[in-house]
C-alpha cells in the first residue's frame, strides 16, 4: 500500500486514499480473483500532470454496496472499463497541492 501511495505526501489524504484503495483491492481479491490465493492483482499507478490514477481489477462493474460508496467518497473520479473488469480511481493533482503545468502524461512531478 505504501508504494501505491508514495506520491501523496499529505498524511490525511494518504489515510483517505488508503481506505478507498483498500476497498477496491478487497473487491478485486474477493470478486475479480474469486479469493484464489494462487492469483495476484496487478494494480497500475499512473501519474500525469493533472491526475494521480490507480487501475484495479474489479468484479465486473459492481454498482452498489458500502465499499463502492466509500470508494466514491475517497476519489475525485471513479470509472469502470468497458468490459467492467477494471475500476479506475483518480484524484486531481490540485487536491494534492501539486499541479505541474506543461508536463506530459506519465511524467513524474517531483
Amino acid at each position: 500500500m505504501e508504494l501505491l501511495l508514495e506520491p501523496v505526501s499529505c498524511r490525511q489524504l494518504q489515510a483517505e486514499l488508503k481506505l478507498g484503495l483498500h476497498e477496491a483491492l478487497l473487491n478485486g481479491v474477493r470478486h475479480g480473483n474469486n479469493a484464489d490465493p494462487a492469483k495476484c492483482l496487478r494494480v497500475r499507478r499512473i501519474e500525469s500532470s493533472f491526475w494521480l490514477i490507480w487501475q484495479v481489477p474489479s468484479d465486473h462493474g459492481a454498482t452498489a454496496g458500502r465499499g463502492l460508496f466509500l470508494i466514491h467518497q475517497c476519489f475525485d473520479d471513479v470509472r469502470w472499463s468497458a468490459r467492467g473488469n477494471r475500476v479506475q480511481l483518480a484524484i486531481t493533482r490540485r487536491r494534492m497541492g501539486t499541479v505541474a503545468i506543461g508536463r506530459g502524461w506519465g511524467s513524474r512531478d517531483r
